[in-house]
């Protein structure tokens, strides 16, 4: 790979670095093909999504390392994290990311379980006798 650009995507406890280089397009998760790391094909659609938005699906080679969370919160993580790096590359196809949606970090996350509840909101059950 000759002149790489890399970035970070989060969501919830996922995080992915993404490392993008011009060649003929492959996307690999984790030393793995994404179709194989991600077997379900919305995944794999939230993936390309941002490439497909630019109309630079067959362009860039894409190396994601991803770590934590589960599969939806990786899949998201990489969408957001290889369109973080497609502005750096072009300033350009900011517009076209932002009106689809691919710039925003989904600040969603798991709420802290409370002292005296059983979970964040659930309490234990009352017993009267």
């Amino acid at each position: 790979m000759e002149k790489q650009k890399n970035g970070v995507g989060r969501r919830k406890e996922a995080v992915t670095r993404v490392f993008i280089a011009k060649g003929e397009g492959s996307i690999t998760i984790n030393d793995k093909d994404y179709k194989v790391y991600f077997p379900l094909v919305y995944l794999q659609n939230q993936v390309e999504r941002p490439l497909k938005t630019i109309d630079a699906a067959g362009k860039f080679d894409v190396k994601i390392n991803a770590a934590g969370g589960g599969l939806k919160g990786q899949a998201e993580a990489a969408m957001l994290g290889i369109s973080r790096v497609l502005v750096e590359i072009n300033p350009e196809f900011r517009p076209a990311l932002k009106a689809a949606g691919l710039l925003k970090r989904d600040p969603r996350s798991v709420e802290r379980k409370k002292f005296g509840h059983k979970k964040a909101r659930r309490s234990y059950q009352f017993s009267k006798r």
